[in-house]
């Protein structure tokens, strides 16, 4: 909404300061006054258009400077993905459910190997690790 709001300030403030910039008159304009064109300035006042023009000019150019450096603000800032409230419920459902499962459960214990084997043959003893050193031959 405020993107929408600001995007619309700005290209207002854009038309305006085009529109106002093309109603003034340039410099070389003091010489068609021998011509008859400068009976025109007499629209806005003795002081002519130069000053209201300017002033306005100035004041939207103001505008659009502060709305551009704000739609930057705007558009940088990070934002959360809409979530539905389908959404929603899914991440409220598990948080729901843990407090039940979390309840202590009676477990019987399972039940462990032997440490020595039950047959009655008596265990293989393991070869040693390291072996002794073969005698050399002659």
């Amino acid at each position: 909404m405020l993107h929408t709001t600001l995007m619309i300030i700005h290209f207002i403030s854009a038309f305006c300061i085009i529109a106002l910039v093309l109603m003034q008159r340039g410099k070389g304009a003091e010489a068609g006054a021998g011509f008859g064109a400068g009976a025109s300035g007499t629209v806005f006042g003795a002081r002519g258009a130069g000053t209201a023009l300017s002033r306005a000019t100035a004041i939207l150019a103001g505008v659009f400077m502060i709305t551009s450096l704000s739609l930057t603000y705007v558009g940088s800032r990070t934002v959360v993905a809409p979530t539905s409230v389908l959404d929603r419920m899914k991440q409220q459902a598990p948080a729901q459910a843990t407090p039940a499962q979390s309840a202590p459960a009676l477990a019987t214990p399972a039940p462990t190997a032997p440490a020595s084997p039950t047959s009655s043959a008596p265990a293989k003893q393991a070869a040693p690790a390291n072996p002794a050193p073969a005698s050399p031959a002659r």
